[in-house]
């Protein structure tokens, strides 16, 4: 019998912190985070304020992809631990009130899965078509004009099969044929495995790369104004296409469903999908959230580009949103494992001010409708690294160097101790490089320091949970012209108005203070309020709607 106590929708609203496993904390003295080092550092996250932990993937795997490469969907890789020490990564995690997602990796696995091993061997085994094969053009050539993400064509040719296969990513990665429904019924048997293991939920990576177009038609090009190249780097030719057969595909809803149906047999288990589209992130995530019966929560591409969180771009992801589905609802991230930290994607002018832009940038991140994902280090201010190119592990670096450096900057290790070896990541050379500049704001120190960045984010994830309207309430748009953002939270009776500056100086915008009355507890400096309310450099205030 389910315990009415349990709370089904923790997910709405909930900050979820990614741990990038490789470098968060090792503990066996090998250069490499494992689980065994989360565990020891769960109370630092428990600390943070955060709901869940969002882990990267620790499957049995080659490494050709740092995880992303899955040789078994049931075990952990050795570098990382085993059953054993996730089983009391999941307790310690639940003993501190936190719930525990990990990353499924569903569209693909690694050539050295079992499963693609049989399949290659010829067109006659029982897993023959569990994998995207197709035979060449009478030239010889790839049976169609899709690209990888990783560079090239997406196809690769076989020479025991005489046929080519499906990869979107690296030619180590084969894409699994969902249209066949046993490949679908085995993705969820593994998923039911973990579940059965005690975790509280997934994030699905690129969830709209599970089916292809069965026709293999040609991607037309995408014209140069709708290249915004958020998916991948300007010197990719991936961007150069509309990716309308290769991804994407209406089928993909069918098994959304099956998996949520999955879960909700489960008491209280969620899922966000990571959604990669150049031109309909959105209206994907609209279709992958609405109707309560397939994705809890997903997160597009709209905050993890380039261009700036300006008022007008939040409004707009909101009004779209709000167009596509009203009831559904979004997961937010600034940063993660894949692009560039944001506290170097998106530099200010005036260097002194970029603590303050991190400051507000977060408190924005935090106040908006949905849910939020926050990535390890950010809560410290850590700036991308360059690594050296003889430093580089990453594939899409190595191939796209020096134009593209690839993701291994934003993944060198969590720095925890000043002055000790390796930063306190480990005793042992790190499998990335530790960026010197790191090492002035690690944990240690960051804690010495109550008006240190860390410590802000301790009081914004507390001042957010002090009030329901901040966690699941509507949003009303007040204010998005210029480079003032203002907008209200509402929750039954409670109503928030949030308002932030997003430029490097001061803005002035027009206030009620006979109907606001303003809070504290954010972290954030009073602000002189009457018929206008002017706010400093990457401002912030937080107040109470009276009527």
């Amino acid at each position: 019998m389910i315990e009415t106590s349990i709370d089904k929708d923790w997910w709405r609203g909930a900050v979820i912190y990614q741990i990038y496993p490789r470098s968060y904390q090792d503990t066996n003295g090998d250069g490499i985070g494992d689980l065994n080092g989360i565990t020891c550092r769960l109370p630092y996250i428990a600390s943070l304020g955060v709901d869940a932990i969002w882990i990267s993937p620790f499957f049995t795997s080659p490494m050709d992809d740092f995880g992303y490469d899955v040789s078994d969907y049931c075990d952990i890789d050795p570098m990382f631990g085993t059953l054993a020490d996730f089983d009391k990564l999941i307790i310690g995690a639940h003993d501190l009130g936190l719930k525990v997602m990990i990353d499924l990796v569903l569209s693909h696995t690694s050539d050295q899965h079992p499963w693609f091993i049989e399949s290659r061997k010829d067109q006659t085994n029982d897993k023959s078509d569990w994998y995207v094969w197709a035979d060449a053009k009478p030239d010889g050539t790839p049976p169609n004009n899709w690209l990888s993400i990783f560079g090239g064509s997406a196809w690769q040719w076989d020479s025991r099969r005489k046929q080519y296969y499906l990869h979107n990513f690296l030619k180590s990665q084969p894409d699994l044929n969902f249209h066949n429904p046993d490949v679908q019924d085995a993705l969820l048997e593994a998923t039911r495995f973990w579940l059965d293991r005690g975790v509280d939920g997934f994030r699905l990576d690129t969830i709209n790369f599970y089916f292809h177009s069965q026709g293999l038609e040609d991607n037309p090009p995408l014209p140069p104004e709708k290249q915004s190249f958020n998916t991948a780097p300007s010197v990719n030719p991936y961007s150069y296409q509309s990716h309308q057969h290769d991804k994407s595909q209406p089928e993909n809803l069918a098994f959304l469903k099956r998996f949520r149906a999955l879960l909700d047999e489960y008491p209280a288990a969620a899922a966000v999908g990571e959604v990669g589209d150049e031109e309909r992130g959105l209206e994907i995530l609209a279709d992958y959230t609405s109707g309560g019966d397939k994705m809890h929560m997903c997160y597009a591409f709209d905050f993890l580009g380039s261009e700036e969180p300006s008022p007008q771009k939040v409004h707009k992801a909101f009004a779209d949103l709000e167009k596509e589905a009203p009831d559904a609802w979004a997961c937010w991230a600034f940063s993660n494992h894949d692009v560039v930290r944001y506290a170097s994607r998106w530099p200010v002018a005036d260097n002194a001010l970029q603590g303050a832009a991190n400051r507000m940038r977060i408190a924005l991140l935090l106040s908006m409708r949905g849910s939020a994902c926050l990535y390890q280090g950010e809560e410290l201010g850590l700036k991308e690294a360059d690594v050296p190119f003889e430093d580089l592990q990453d594939p899409y670096g190595i191939e796209f160097w020096p134009d593209f450096k690839g993701r291994d900057g934003c993944r060198t290790p969590m720095v925890w101790e000043n002055g000790n070896t390796y930063a306190g990541f480990s005793e042992a050379k790190p499998w990335l490089p530790i960026p010197e500049d790191h090492l002035s704001t690690t944990v240690d120190l960051e804690e010495q320091n109550d008006a240190s960045l860390l410590n802000h984010y301790r009081k914004m994830l507390a001042f957010r949970k002090m009030h329901e309207a901040m966690v699941k309430g509507s949003i009303e748009f007040v204010t998005t012209e210029g480079d003032v953002l203002a907008f209200i939270r509402s929750h039954g009776q409670e109503r928030i108005y949030c308002a932030f500056n997003l430029a490097g100086a001061e803005r002035e915008v027009a206030f009620d203070s006979s109907n606001i009355s303003p809070l504290d507890g954010h972290g954030f400096d009073a602000v002189q309020q009457d018929a206008t309310l002017k706010l400093p450099a990457f401002g912030a205030f937080f107040g109470v709607v009276k009527s």
